[in-house]
């Protein structure tokens, strides 16, 4: 189930993620099994990570990221240049509270 997040909720962790540094990167193997479950991973320790996509092509690396974005189950919050910023709100331990709408 895709998260849904408002206007409000995407400017704040907008600005949550300004001071992170890129967690992972896709390089040229792409979109592999373990890359995904490292995503997870992270996404369910940190809730908000920035993942660089390695790709020359612009269309190749929209296409990495929404896979990747389906494929962990998170919401895409931001993406500039190769890379993205990602949140899922941990199932454990919430560290991040959302404004509401």
């Amino acid at each position: 189930m895709p998260i849904a997040l408002t206007n409000a909720q995407i400017r704040f962790l907008r600005g949550q993620a300004h001071d992170l540094k890129a967690m992972l990167q896709v390089g040229g193997k792409g979109i592999t099994e373990a890359l995904v479950a490292e995503v997870e991973l992270a996404l369910e320790h940190h809730e908000l990570i920035k993942v660089k996509v390695a790709g020359e092509d612009r269309e190749a690396r929209d296409a990495m990221i929404t896979s990747l974005t389906e494929r962990a189950d998170a919401a895409l919050v931001q993406r500039i240049g190769h890379t993205a910023v990602l949140y899922r709100p941990s199932r454990d331990k919430r560290q991040i509270v959302l404004p509401r709408g």
